[in-house]
């Protein structure tokens, strides 16, 4: 019998100061059967650097043709493609082409350390591509706080992103590896 996703709500509650947007979002959260609390909080942060109305949770894990989240336009065009972790640069290449911005979180150390010195060449070519590193000591903090039920405020200026809940605070200063050549 195959492993059912776990379901996981939080109630996020986003002021993101460099981007003058201000909302809360209800979100339901499926955390695949092979993915860890600490991936899908930082989904959740990656949701919370790029709230908008219309981004949403995709099947990610469970889809190779679908990212982590994305945003798309009223016509079903990509906007916004983002990958959580260390994908193959086949897999970001594609994504290029499909979606008009490209982000990846990256996290995991050294492990992402080493990822990105092997996949820099590849994507430098890619102008719409932003690549993002999270610091290990925060990707841990931030699974500590995994709940069933979450309440989650996310404040966001110059790359860091607080997390509070009732739990505790959390800093997620996000290091640029690559940006976009668009806004």
């Amino acid at each position: 019998m195959a492993l059912k996703a776990t379901i996981y709500k939080a109630d996020l509650q986003v002021s993101d100061l460099d981007r003058h947007y201000y909302q809360n979002h209800a979100l339901t959260v499926a955390r695949h059967p092979s993915e860890t609390e600490e991936r899908l909080m930082v989904r959740l942060a990656a949701f919370a650097h790029n709230a908008h109305p219309a981004l949403t949770f995709a099947k990610g894990l469970s889809d190779v043709d679908e990212p982590d989240l994305w945003q798309r336009d009223l016509t079903g065009a990509i906007d916004l493609w983002i990958d959580v972790g260390l994908p193959d640069e086949r897999r970001i290449i594609k994504a290029s082409g499909r979606a008009r911005k490209v982000i990846v979180y990256a996290y995991g150390g050294n492990a992402a350390t080493l990822w990105w010195n092997q996949t820099t060449a590849k994507l430098a070519r890619l102008n719409n591509v932003t690549v993002m590193n999270i610091p290990m000591e925060a990707s841990k903090a931030l699974a500590l706080l995994a709940r069933r039920n979450m309440q989650l405020q996310a404040s966001i200026q110059d790359n860091e992103i607080m997390v509070t809940c009732e739990d505790g605070l959390v800093s997620v200063s996000l290091e640029k590896l690559k940006d976009s050549q668009f806004a």
